[in-house]
């Protein structure tokens, strides 16, 4: 997204993101154009009550998405939150109960009524509202939400039945005007209007299903919000807020790691790590959750029982005691870790466990540099578990749902790369050392004197090939390529990469990452026993697993002799109550791939009891439930 674009790109100290998006080559988009407004537009039925202002649509039928939007009669709703309650009709799912938009789903016809308590600014006001749903149909457009005025709105449209609507339209139906990008009719994209008031937007969408036309407005509460005055945050951020409310950083947490009007760095006194406030190696989950911010109420519930059930050896307790806060926000992608702040920002698609959860996440793509188009290899990697993808790629418009368990591949590999910058730059050693007065001083301090991890790690283990570390310039931070780089083949990168001490060509663009990639892949298969992938492939026209060729590849590449010592000297320094050397020497032997084989084929490698299975598996796997994922792609190009 912008902002995040903007943060990582022009600040000295972030760490890497890493979200769930794949994809090969970088996006295109046409022009967004201004939509066109209804030829019948929808006027919403307003009901005006001592404090609050409440929209309803014009009907509500059931199985369609609906909403009930609320505004103060006398203030803009910046400052103030928002919980609704049902108090009669047939039950609902409310998984947006925290804004100023309610949407749900009706089951049943009937009359409903709910609740809305608003409370902020030294007043509550408690107001209930009545509306009849009937038996109806028709289209149905994810999701009716608040947006702050110039933030990043996406829409889908439900796939009725698997099958997707015909002849699909799109139009203004009520409200200010809008420029929209529909190079996908089923997810368009646009930015919310700038505005002096809390403002209603209605946008329609048309199509037909089996030959008949049907219809759904979609409705968008677009808040004005204060004036940007941070020299971090300079374009919008959605509103959050705290998931525990009564945490004592309530004052703080805010507007220290997510704030349009953030000016400086907070220093150590007002916001220190969590390590800070708790016993060195202490794992107080409490002190980490009384930390989180939150955009929806679910995402910290589902962080949470993340760490009370799937964190056993309490491995991201111990590395978050190492931030000062985590945000988990819809407008977040991909995740990163910001020493600016302190803070690790979690993209919530690893995190959302229903499809209604993950309608409240935002699309907007994750647009990076076509950084490396002149090159001619690519670089593939993937998580594997018994000779199988070891995460579930889920369709966003098959709306399924998912476990708890299924978000540990794609998590942990998150947090655990995330969270090593955070104790790279700030291990808990030394926590009681810092003198501040803010994180970034002593970043600067540490960093001057060679005296982190990734530092120790470039001095006693360096990467020796200056052929990959200038193609990762290239890939990653967008230098030119010479003709030489031009005309390598995929033999030519094989024989940088292979003989070297890298686990991935994304340990190349800094010590920073070299350090982080090494620890996620040991952690990855020590604990959860899962290996990665990595190969040096040809660039065909049409790329995906099945049509690029494996040159080079290597499965479990960190357990090599040659890497080992560099993988044991990272987790020895990160997480000392570890014994890197005996979790590195433990680790299953490196599997080579098959070269002239693709990659899709290279799934089920030979060392395994499945391999008599081979070609079965990789015949029944749907590649499109695997979208080929790239070296660094879930990463943006972040300076150091």
């Amino acid at each position: 997204m912008r902002r995040i674009v903007f943060l990582l790109s022009v600040l000295m100290f972030a760490g890497c993101g890493g979200g769930s998006g794949s994809g090969t080559d970088t996006p295109t988009q046409t022009p967004s154009k201004t939509l066109a407004r209804c030829t019948a537009q929808s006027v919403p039925q307003t009901i005006i009550g001592d404090h609050l202002t409440f929209y309803l649509q014009s009907q509500y039928l059931t199985q369609q998405q609906s909403s009930i939007v609320a505004t103060l009669n006398n203030s803009q709703s910046s400052g103030y939150q928002f919980h609704w309650q049902q108090l009669s009709g047939p039950s609902l799912t409310l998984v947006i109960a925290d804004s100023p938009v309610l949407p749900f789903v009706a089951t049943a016809s009937g009359d409903y009524r709910f609740q809305l308590t608003v409370s902020g600014k030294g007043v509550t006001y408690v107001e209930d509202i009545l509306l009849n749903v009937t038996d109806g149909e028709g289209l149905n457009v994810r999701l009716d939400h608040q947006v702050v005025e110039g933030g990043d709105v996406s829409l889908r449209l439900d796939r009725e039945n698997g099958g997707v609507p015909q002849n699909i339209a799109w139009c203004i139906a009520y409200g200010p005007d809008v420029e929209m990008n529909l190079d996908n009719t089923e997810v368009p994209l646009f930015t919310a209007p700038q505005t002096v008031t809390d403002t209603l937007l209605i946008v329609r969408a048309t199509g037909s299903i089996n030959g008949v036309e049907m219809a759904d407005d979609v409705s968008l509460l677009v808040t004005n919000e204060a004036s940007i005055t941070s020299t971090y945050f300079t374009t919008p951020v959605a509103r959050t807020h705290l998931y525990r409310e009564n945490s004592p950083w309530r004052e703080v947490l805010q507007n220290c790691v997510y704030s349009n009007q953030l000016g400086d760095s907070c220093s150590l006194t007002t916001l220190p790590l969590i390590g800070q406030e708790t016993t060195e190696n202490d794992a107080d989950k409490e002190a980490i959750m009384n930390r989180v911010l939150v955009s929806h109420d679910w995402m910290g519930e589902n962080f949470e029982a993340f760490l009370n059930t799937l964190d056993s050896q309490s491995d991201f307790a111990k590395l978050l005691q190492s931030v000062t806060a985590i945000v988990i926000s819809y407008d977040v992608r991909p995740s990163f870790y910001w020493v600016v702040t302190g803070a690790i920002y979690l993209d919530p698609e690893d995190l959302w466990l229903t499809a209604v959860q993950r309608d409240t996440i935002n699309e907007a793509p994750d647009y990076r540099s076509a950084y490396g188009e002149d090159l001619q290899f690519l670089v593939p990697w993937r998580y594997v578990k018994d000779n199988d993808y070891a995460s579930i790629y889920r369709d966003r418009a098959l709306r399924q749902s998912r476990t708890l368990a299924e978000l540990e591949p794609d998590l942990a590999s998150l947090l655990y790369h995330e969270l090593a910058h955070a104790n790279d730059y700030f291990p808990r050693s030394i926590h009681s050392s810092l003198t501040g007065p803010t994180l970034l001083d002593d970043y600067s301090k540490r960093s001057n004197n060679q005296a982190l991890g990734s530092d120790q790690l470039a001095v006693l283990y360096p990467l020796q090939s200056a052929e990959m570390m200038s193609l990762a310039g290239v890939r990653f931070l967008g230098d030119t390529a010479t003709a030489t780089e031009k005309a390598y083949v995929p033999g030519d990168v094989s024989g940088f990469f292979s003989p070297d001490r890298a686990n991935d060509f994304y340990n190349y663009s800094t010590s920073r990452e070299d350090a982080a990639m090494l620890f996620e892949e040991t952690m990855m298969s020590y604990r959860l026993g899962i290996q990665r992938d990595v190969a040096i492939t040809d660039k065909p026209a049409v790329i995906s697993a099945s049509t690029v060729t494996v040159d080079w590849g290597e499965r479990g590449r960190v357990a090599d002799a040659d890497i080992q010592p560099r993988a044991a000297m990272i987790i020895n320094y990160l997480m000392p109550e570890l014994d890197g050397s005996a979790i590195a020497a433990s680790l299953p032997t490196p599997v080579s791939m098959r070269a002239g084989e693709s990659w899709l084929s290279n799934l089920v490698l030979s060392d395994s009891s499945n391999s008599k299975n081979a070609p079965q598996m990789i015949q029944s796997l749907d590649e499109t439930a695997h979208p080929l994922q790239l070296s660094g792609d879930r990463h943006p190009q972040a300076l150091q």
